[in-house]
């Protein structure tokens, strides 16, 4: 649905609601396009209300009073875009909007930031995967009852006879961290949905 934009006889009135949806516009772009529309004709909605219940007097000082109670869009909106990002991000399980979503969450709690370190905690297997590929025998499984447990390079203080995994390292780490972000994001979809 395409926003219909409010009619203004003052052209100073219209210049400044123009400027507010081009602020709502920017604070909202990082979402999709539904969740934009929806925000904005939220907000042009109450507007467009509140000049309807006040109809008489100076547009521009019924609009100013209007925007002023409604708040600035970079304040009111941060919250909502954040708890959108993230309901788009746990419901498509796309990893760039995990991400943002995360770091548009970071100060809503110490939450976020565990799972933030956790999502950071899955980059160190693909880290593995290509040190694996680089220096293969270094890198591994590296597992010695008594000695040495090492996942991860060695620095050739192990003998590589004792890497358990061998070829099998790689398809062992990509598995274990598709199963580890499926549950990490099971697990903050399960969050927001409590915290809702």
């Amino acid at each position: 649905m395409k926003l219909k934009e409010i009619p203004f006889n003052d052209q100073s009135a219209e210049r400044i609601y123009k400027d507010y949806l081009y602020r709502i516009k920017k604070e909202v772009r990082g979402l999709n396009q539904q969740n934009q529309d929806e925000i904005l004709m939220e907000l042009n909605s109450h507007i467009y209300e509140n000049l309807q219940a006040h109809p008489t007097g100076n547009e521009v000082e019924n609009l100013l009073n209007i925007l002023e109670k409604l708040g600035r869009p970079e304040e009111i909106l941060k919250p909502l875009v954040a708890d959108k990002k993230l309901a788009e991000a746990t419901r498509t399980f796309n990893p760039i909007h995990v991400f943002k979503a995360l770091l548009l969450n970071l100060t809503n709690g110490i939450s976020y930031i565990i799972f933030f370190i956790l999502y950071l905690f899955l980059f160190g297997f693909v880290f593995l995967i290509g040190a694996k590929l680089w220096n293969p025998s270094q890198v591994g499984f590296f597992y010695k009852p008594g000695e040495v447990f090492i996942l991860g390079l060695s620095k050739g203080l192990v003998n590589p006879a004792d890497e358990l995994l061998g070829n099998w390292f790689i398809p062992a780490m990509v598995v274990t961290a598709v199963a580890l972000y499926l549950i990490i994001t099971l697990l903050l979809k399960l969050k927001r949905t409590i915290n809702k």
